[in-house]
């Protein structure tokens, strides 16, 4: 969790991640004032949801497969979000919530045109 890099201000690094079921990712506040947390609407059905502390930093397990939204609550309106990807499911199939902010879906389109080139 950044203040800034070459993709803009206030990004995850990485902001797109594929695993597998099982695997942990360890979210580090980098920069002061960040946490991450999973987004509402943008989970498996199932998938326990978790929420971080300003600066602390924690390890959560996917264990469900499909595709996880995760934010910095205190940057969520500037766009602050990462992507988690488990299992093979399709990008296509990715539906973006009503509820998120502007700057917030347009940072999660930008983050699948990179996962979609990357294929």
């Amino acid at each position: 969790m950044l203040n800034r890099n070459h993709t803009g201000p206030m990004p995850f690094e990485a902001d797109y991640l594929k695993l597998k079921s099982g695997d942990k990712v360890q979210f580090l506040a980098s920069n002061i004032g960040h946490n991450a947390a999973s987004i509402v609407g943008m989970m498996p059905e199932g998938a326990s949801p978790f929420k971080g502390k300003v600066n602390e930093e924690i390890l959560v397990e996917f264990t469900k497969k499909g595709f996880y939204g995760i934010q910095c609550v205190p940057h969520y309106g500037m766009g602050m979000v990462m992507l988690v990807q488990v299992g093979d499911a399709s990008l296509d199939e990715l539906v973006i919530p009503d509820a998120v902010p502007d700057a917030a879906k347009k940072r999660f389109q930008k983050i699948i045109e990179r996962a979609k080139a990357k294929k």
